[in-house]
């Protein structure tokens, strides 16, 4: 299963259930973003060729993240740029997310292990603005919780 959050017209992530499985290869991301995310299901004996990737020039704006929950289960909370509470979602094992856009912030609810790829260097305070969450009584959910 894929989940897209999106307020008005602009993703904010994607994120690829644990349960989701096609073969073939599927690119789920716009070549507009800074990553790309995909999702490959080969065969035994399948072969990608031997390659290496030349250097290209890009240019970032933005940092977009990418988080492979390894265990446990955590709530995101999905935020406009201008800081304002929108949705949240679970996460749990075996999940992906790439956050493309807007805020975010979490909540553990189990013991939970993440990794994580952005693009770096870290900028320190330069690469992101804190904020205090104003989370309302009841949250709104979206996708599978």
């Amino acid at each position: 299963m894929i989940d897209r959050i999106v307020h008005r017209n602009m993703e904010l992530a994607l994120i690829i259930r644990h349960d989701y499985h096609k073969d073939g290869i599927e690119f789920f991301t716009p070549g507009s973003y800074s990553q790309q995310i995909g999702y490959m299901n080969r065969p035994a004996g399948h072969v990608i060729p031997p390659h290496v990737h030349n250097p290209v020039r890009r240019e970032v704006q933005f940092t977009n993240e990418v988080l492979l929950i390894r265990s446990g289960k955590l709530r995101v909370d999905f935020y406009s740029d201008d800081q304002t509470y929108l949705e949240s979602t679970i996460l749990e094992a075996g999940d992906v997310i790439l956050l493309a856009s807007g805020g975010h912030g979490f909540e553990m609810l189990e013991p939970t292990e993440i990794i994580e790829v952005k693009q770096g260097p870290y900028a320190g305070d330069e690469d992101k603005t804190r904020f205090v969450a104003n989370l309302p009584e009841k949250l709104r959910f979206t996708g599978s919780t």
